[in-house]
């Protein structure tokens, strides 16, 4: 299983796929599948059987995962960036190669 580089919470731009050039903030990521849930982004319809918290059932909208590889880190200006890892101290940091700030 590979490294991640993208992180929950951070700023993600999708780069393939039917939602390209759309931005959002990663919820939640999902290791084992190398995917990722993106606020906003590739939207789904899912209907719901009637039950006791939703008697009338119906139709509910929610975010789908997507692929890692169609995703890239914005950063602070809002453009792509890859992810680089170095030492600060003894601590490892994730930091933006475009500005070479830590994220």
């Amino acid at each position: 299983m590979a490294k991640l580089k993208i992180k929950t919470g951070d700023q993600v731009r999708v780069m393939a796929g039917e939602n390209k050039g759309r931005e959002g903030k990663v919820m939640r990521v999902l290791i084992e599948q190398n995917k990722a849930i993106v606020e906003g982004v590739n939207m789904i319809k899912r209907h719901l059987k009637p039950s006791a918290n939703n008697p009338q059932g119906g139709i509910a909208e929610r975010e789908a995962p997507i692929h890692i590889s169609n995703l890239t880190l914005l950063d602070k200006n809002g453009k792509p960036t890859r992810v680089g890892y170095r030492m600060e101290g003894d601590k490892k940091v994730r930091f933006a190669k475009t500005t070479n700030e830590v994220i």
